[in-house]
């Protein structure tokens, strides 16, 4: 037996590498949501909106995670900033 042929029951099949290429992805989105869900808390507790709306905003987002994160970068944030009060 030559020495490649015995090692080759350590080479992976093609499944098993397309598995654990999924599997990374999926982790990866999953930290990806992860990482914008607790940013999106973060930037709604440090907002100057009110404490009701605050609340509201917090709320969505616990409901609908991705999407009230999401929502909160692309329409309350920026609201949040344009509405400050001067001074």
């Amino acid at each position: 037996m030559t020495p490649a042929l015995s090692n080759a029951h350590f080479l992976a099949e093609p499944q098993q590498i397309l598995a654990l290429g999924a599997f990374g992805l999926i982790g990866l989105v999953a930290l990806a949501w992860l990482v914008l869900f607790v940013a999106a808390l973060i930037s709604i507790i440090g907002s100057p909106h009110t404490g009701g709306m605050k609340l509201a905003w917090l709320v969505f987002a616990f409901v609908a995670p991705f999407l009230g994160s999401l929502l909160w970068f692309v329409v309350g944030r920026g609201d949040s900033y344009r509405r400050r009060p001067v001074g």
